[in-house]
């Protein structure tokens, strides 16, 4: 039996084959209509995004709609010059000739977007993958919901389904997409997960980007400027209530600068988001229940230096945390919320064996 999401991908696929997407001026035309489709739902985009995260009308257009508009206005500059064949010097073996590079798209993509920027990381690849005139399908996540739905309508209205097309769901409707034949997938999401696309593409030899999180570190040693530092940090951080795969997962201070680096983040915390964060209209939640509970977790029997509140919205006020150890519940996993925990170093051997 042929599944619905089988049937997509074949007529995507019969409509890349017929070389309609080879011509840069549909290309440009399809990409000039989901701009003009983003600006008409802007403000349905903005309700979506706040629905789910609790972004602010300002912070999803920084993050999330400003950064897919101005993806698609450098695409439109650069695209023709982009598919140009790029002239090279012939080898000397297989002269005379003249050599070039032709820059080809795969075929029909999959792009598995998350849920933490769910526009911006659904839109971005797709408008990248259409520039380089290539078939998409866009599997937005699941967690929001919202935000899906309203990328499904714009794709649905501004461009025709063998170009583009959205498939919603679960696990089951993932499990079904990845036993399709792509040409190209791109993934972003957790280690599991991209464990599982990597596995399920290599059956076709599919090529893959896998966009991960991790435990990443930000290192403050002695000479850092710290109110420039705090600064920065409290705004990587915290941004998106920390649901940022490049956030700082935890610092990494030289012992020699930790109280004062505290007082900075303290006094950096109170200017970005108000003595008071939960009072803030501004500041964003957690996605769901079941990620607040996780987060509400880490901080058990933790030392709470700054922050720590939280309240029946799923929101948790930017949170540092002190006195903390390779062991604690913090550093198993990675934190993907407000949840700064800090560890010492003495010297840069230290440090890096902490980072191992």
């Amino acid at each position: 039996m042929t599944s619905s999401t089988s049937l997509i991908v074949q007529k995507q696929r019969a409509f890349f084959e017929s070389g309609w997407t080879l011509d840069t001026s549909h290309r440009l035309e399809a990409l000039k209509s989901l701009k003009q489709g983003i600006k008409d739902m802007e403000k349905e985009i903005a309700a979506a995004l706040q629905q789910d995260l609790g972004k602010s009308p300002s912070e999803g257009y920084m993050t999330e709609i400003g950064m897919v508009l101005s993806e698609i206005s450098y695409m439109e500059k650069h695209l023709v010059s982009f598919a140009k064949p790029k002239m090279k010097l012939s080898p000397l073996a297989q002269f005379p000739s003249y050599s070039y590079i032709l820059r080809q798209p795969y075929g029909t993509v999959l792009i598995m977007s998350p849920w933490n920027y769910p526009f911006m990381l659904a839109l971005e690849p797709a408008v990248d993958a259409i520039a380089a005139g290539n078939t998409v399908i866009i599997k937005p996540g699941s967690y929001s919901p919202a935000t899906s739905a309203v990328i499904e309508k714009l794709i649905t209205d501004y461009l025709p389904p063998q170009l583009a097309a959205v498939i919603q769901g679960g696990r089951e409707v993932n499990q079904d997409l990845l036993e399709q034949h792509f040409d190209y997938i791109f993934f972003t999401g957790g280690k599991t997960v991209g464990k599982l696309v990597m596995e399920k593409a290599a059956a076709h030899l599919t090529p893959v980007t896998l966009e991960l999180g991790g435990k990443s570190p930000c290192i403050v040693d002695a000479s850092a400027d710290l109110p420039l530092s705090a600064q920065r940090i409290v705004f990587g951080k915290f941004l998106n209530c920390g649901q940022t795969c490049v956030a700082p997962d935890y610092l990494l201070v030289h012992e020699s600068v930790k109280e004062a680096l505290l007082l900075e983040l303290k006094l950096a915390i109170k200017r970005q988001f108000g003595a008071k964060p939960l009072d803030n209209a501004n500041y964003g939640h957690i996605i769901n229940d079941k990620h607040f509970r996780r987060l509400l977790g880490l901080m058990e029997g933790a030392t709470i230096c700054a922050g720590g509140q939280y309240d029946d919205k799923n929101r948790i006020a930017p949170t540092i945390l002190t006195d903390v150890t390779l062991d604690s519940p913090c550093m198993q996993e990675e934190i993907f919320g407000p949840i700064l925990p800090i560890i010492t170093f003495k010297d840069w051997n230290e440090a890096f064996a902490i980072i191992k």
